[in-house]
């Protein structure tokens, strides 16, 4: 036999749109943010008079939405008129005020920034948004290097809003105040979803990814479920993917809790982002939590220390959990003789 010959014809594929199945995917309708919606459009509205609208920083828990719905936003704001640029960074992809410029000079079309200066980017942005409006949304802000790029947008564009979006509301803590006294941002919390709402989430990107009838009941609850307990619509994504993957390598026209149960096991090695993606010293915290998982985080520290590690304890308590943010690492807290304390350990997820 052929190492071919058993692979499924076209015909016979349980996922007709694999993008639906993707973390970045923007979905036609954004269900259970309807409230939110409108208020980040509300927040934008004052473009459409040439006003500056109003600044947020957007938090909470990973996995819940956020960025899907202000990138809704965003493109319901394109399809609705050109006199606004609708501009959005990925912060940990541009993590330098450099590199947020050249990525925003990139979106506005212009490509001549050879050899440019930071200054001359500056200079180029403005000279652009100042013809119209513009509204900003730096995701993940907490990655950032450097906050030059907003005090940038908030002095020299005219007519903008800027929505910036974190896991933590401790960014606000740590911002220069020369910005905070400028932007002065309005705190908006996204909320976990409920069971129901992870439940109609999970079948609405179900019904855009998989052919009818190729899920069985039992087997799509399971992963309703677990992604309720995992607490992020990503992973859910994730085990909908590799379950139909796994029901495809056995040439299976059904996907049942069997081939969920095998998704599952595969958790442990999802990351929200590649590892390759995480800054030096990130990944230095990753190795020696994979070498010493279930250690307590002040003892992670000290071996932090010994393999030449210069950050504060703050600092790596921060990074800790980034990499949690990620799905890299989970903690625990452990209450002891001794007092509270943090657990960290190399993720592994069990149904």
């Amino acid at each position: 036999m052929g190492l071919f010959e058993d692979v499924l014809k076209p015909n016979q594929n349980l996922i007709k749109n694999e993008a639906a199945l993707e973390k970045d995917y923007i979905p036609k309708e954004l269900p259970y943010r309807q409230n939110e919606q409108h208020y980040l459009a509300d927040c934008i509205k004052p473009l459409f008079q040439k006003r500056s609208g109003r600044n947020l920083f957007i938090h909470g828990g990973p996995g819940i939405g956020k960025t899907t719905a202000c990138q809704f936003i965003l493109r319901e704001l394109e399809e609705e008129t050109d006199d606004i640029a609708a501009i959005y960074v990925n912060c940990w992809k541009h993590n330098t005020t450099y590199k947020v410029l050249l990525e925003i000079c990139n979106i506005l079309g212009y490509k001549f920034t050879q050899n440019k200066k930071t200054f001359d980017l500056y200079d180029i942005i403005s000279r652009i948004l100042n013809k119209k409006a513009a509204a900003f949304i730096f995701d993940e802000i907490d990655q950032v290097e450097d906050q030059d790029f907003l005090y940038y947008v908030l002095e020299d564009i005219h007519n903008k809003t800027i929505f910036m979006i974190g896991n933590r509301r401790s960014f606000l803590v740590d911002m220069e105040d020369r910005l905070k006294s400028r932007m002065i941002p309005e705190v908006f919390e996204f909320r976990a979803y409920k069971l129901n709402e992870v439940l109609g989430i999970i079948k609405l990107r179900k019904d855009y990814a998989f052919h009818s009838n190729t899920w069985e009941q039992d087997a799509f609850d399971m992963i309703a479920q677990k992604t309720y307990e995992i607490k992020d619509i990503r992973s859910g994504l994730f085990l909908m993917k590799e379950a139909a993957r796994e029901a495809e390598k056995k040439i299976k026209n059904k996907i049942t809790k069997e081939h969920v149960q095998e998704a599952i096991n595969k958790l442990e090695n999802f990351t929200i982002k590649n590892t390759e993606e995480l800054k030096a010293d990130s990944k230095i915290i990753f190795e020696i939590v994979k070498k010493n998982s279930g250690k307590k985080i002040g003892d992670l520290f000290k071996i932090y220390q010994k393999e030449g590690g210069n950050a504060s304890y703050k600092t790596f308590q921060r990074k800790i959990s980034e990499l949690e943010d990620g799905k890299f690492i989970k903690t625990k807290k452990q209450t002891g003789a001794g007092g509270n304390t943090t657990i960290v350990e190399k993720k592994i997820t069990d149904f």
